[in-house]
């Protein structure tokens, strides 16, 4: 008997309730009758139906813990899966023209690829954070910035303005990135003189503003957002709900996109 009541343990364990129940609702109706225990039986309907709504409670409470800890593992996969989804053509070209360049210019070669190493140390392994500090993110568009310098052969303005107010304020990784790609993407690839890239990022006490405006060629212009802004406003519903605020204007033939992020 004590063997099989090890065995079944686990579900008599899951069960448990169950069988109390009905066990009692029975004892409960054979006793409804008796006249000898009627003040017995009045205390145990009480307390038969105080269990009752008391493990209903519990099991209610629980399903809606097991929810909402269902959903939230959903989104932080789904988080995760767009992360990794962030920037990998900006690696595989700027390596293509590493390629080139190690026979022409062995130093410049040797600096971008360190300056590409650190890049790609933050994105794979800083990247999957859930948060990193603003400056973290700074020095990621520092050398993003830099690379691109480096990529180019034609003249081109870029300037990167930033001021933070507060150290250590923190940010979930790689936001910002991706709405500079599209300034260089549609802008400075697509024309070839006279192209320019603004970028301002400020850090506030309880809000992060960056921006980043970009000419470009009216007939290039993309007609539909790609993947990448798709990306961007997915993470920010997931990371910053009721909490960013993400806009895009377009004047003649200058681009400019705002994002702000309160903490």
């Amino acid at each position: 008997m004590i063997s099989w009541i090890k065995r079944r343990k686990p579900q008599l364990k899951k069960y448990g309730f169950w069988i109390f129940t009905i066990g009692m609702g029975v004892v409960l109706i054979f006793w409804e009758n008796e006249e000898d225990i009627e003040p017995y039986f009045s205390f145990t309907a009480f307390l038969y139906w105080c269990l009752i709504i008391y493990w209903s409670a519990r099991w209610l409470f629980g399903q809606i813990k097991s929810t909402l800890k269902l959903k939230k593992e959903k989104e932080s996969m789904e988080l995760l899966h767009l992360q990794t989804q962030v920037n990998p053509h900006f690696f595989f070209n700027t390596l293509n023209n590493l390629y080139g360049l190690i026979d022409q210019d062995t130093t410049k070669a040797k600096s971008m690829v360190l300056t590409l190493s650190d890049m790609m140390r933050y994105s794979i392994y800083d990247g999957q954070k859930v948060l990193v500090t603003l400056e973290q993110e700074l020095a990621y568009i520092e050398n993003y910035v830099a690379l691109h310098k480096s990529r180019y052969h034609k003249e081109t303005d870029i300037k990167l303005n930033h001021h933070l107010q507060k150290e250590g304020f923190q940010v979930m990784p790689l936001l910002f990135i991706i709405l500079l790609e599209n300034a260089f993407k549609h802008g400075v690839e697509n024309l070839r003189e006279n192209a320019y890239v603004q970028i301002n990022l400020i850090g506030g006490e309880n809000e992060v503003s960056f921006s980043v405006e970009n000419n470009f060629d009216p007939d290039e212009l993309a007609k539909k957002a790609g993947i990448g802004l798709k990306n961007l406003k997915r993470r920010l519903e997931l990371v910053y709900p009721k909490r960013h605020a993400l806009s895009f204007s377009v004047s003649n033939d200058i681009y400019k996109a705002q994002l702000t992020l309160k903490s």
